[in-house]
């Protein structure tokens, strides 16, 4: 036994410090597939070095050099052999497929109800995010970040908007796809408090490796404190310069909560300056990478839907104040 732990301690090694590991889960879910991953791959290892073993027996007890002509044998306690391994093959492979089938079926639902469900809409190259309510006044949407409670099963409603993509948060649950014109269900559920990435994962054009999101994990309380501030409209009056800047040049597209901004074919970005990263998960979210961003987001981003709106320089500031003051 202790030597099966050591093995699996040591190929856990390489990727337990990494964002998009899996083998460090921190949920139910995930700390299932981590183990039948570690046990499919022991199992793996086990299989490849009994045969190398086998196969360097067989060369080292090779024929004597006299002996070339190869006559008929009747073996059969070779037979015998070749029959003992293939059933030994069978057992191991029909255990792993066992294995497997439970797993999957284990996670297919959480062990108590699901408390909070959240829409997910994939598009080329960001996530619309919309929390529900039994209550249609507190539902809000907002974009590349879900924050979830600690300890309580969140069933996520996946569709996309233009191509196949697929969500995927590797320390907190399995992959699934988010398919045009269809909606799949998973569900996610987090053991600790923290921040943790996920990536889209089914090949979905240029700027598919740049589009990520972040799952905050908050004790009940604090996410409680953030539902509710979300749901608070912007502060401010509707003569400041910066929100008029806003709906020039960039309300056709984005909503802000609170002001007549209602575009949806960008990202919602009501409460934009509680958001760690700008362009899914691509940049901090800093008052200089903002500015940046605005007026380069074909340089930083070749393809994505946003243009270059060639603001000038105190636009980008006064719109760049005012959305990081929106907390």
């Amino acid at each position: 036994m202790r030597h099966r732990a050591a093995l699996l301690a040591i190929l856990a090694l390489p990727g337990c410090s990494t964002p998009l590991s899996y083998l460090d889960a921190t949920s139910p879910v995930g700390g299932v597939i981590a183990n039948l991953g570690l046990g499919l791959t022991a199992i793996s290892v086990g299989v490849c070095v009994i045969t190398g073993v086998l196969l360097v027996v067989a060369i080292w007890r090779r024929r004597p050099v006299g002996e070339l002509e190869i006559a008929p044998v009747n073996d059969r306690a070779a037979i015998r052999w070749i029959g003992i391994g293939v059933a030994i093959s069978t057992v191991f492979l029909l255990g792993s497929a066992v294995w497997t089938l439970a797993t999957v079926s284990s996670i297919g639902e959480p062990a108590q109800a699901k408390a909070l469900s959240i829409d997910v809409i994939g598009q080329e190259w960001w996530w619309a995010v919309k929390y529900h309510s039994s209550d249609p006044a507190r539902e809000f949407g907002t974009a590349n970040q879900l924050v979830i409670p600690v300890g309580v099963p969140v069933q996520i409603n996946l569709t996309s908007r233009d191509v196949i993509h697929s969500f995927w948060v590797p320390k907190l649950g399995g992959k699934m796809d988010m398919i045009p014109s269809r909606t799949n269900v998973t569900w996610l559920e987090a053991d600790k408090v923290g921040d943790f990435r996920g990536q889209c994962s089914e090949f979905c054009g240029l700027q598919h490796a740049n589009m990520a999101f972040t799952v905050r994990v908050l004790s009940q309380a604090d996410f409680n404190a953030w539902w509710d501030r979300q749901l608070q409209p912007a502060t401010g009056s509707a003569d400041d310069p910066r929100l008029r800047t806003f709906m020039a040049r960039c309300a056709a597209c984005h909503t802000i909560r609170g002001t007549p901004a209602g575009g949806i074919l960008g990202p919602d970005l009501s409460h934009f300056g509680d958001r760690e990263t700008i362009a899914s998960g691509l940049m901090s979210n800093t008052p200089q990478n903002l500015a940046r961003w605005i007026n380069n987001t074909q340089t930083i981003k070749p393809g994505v839907k946003m243009p270059e709106l060639g603001m000038l320089a105190s636009e980008i500031d006064g719109v760049t104040s005012y959305l990081e003051g929106l907390k």
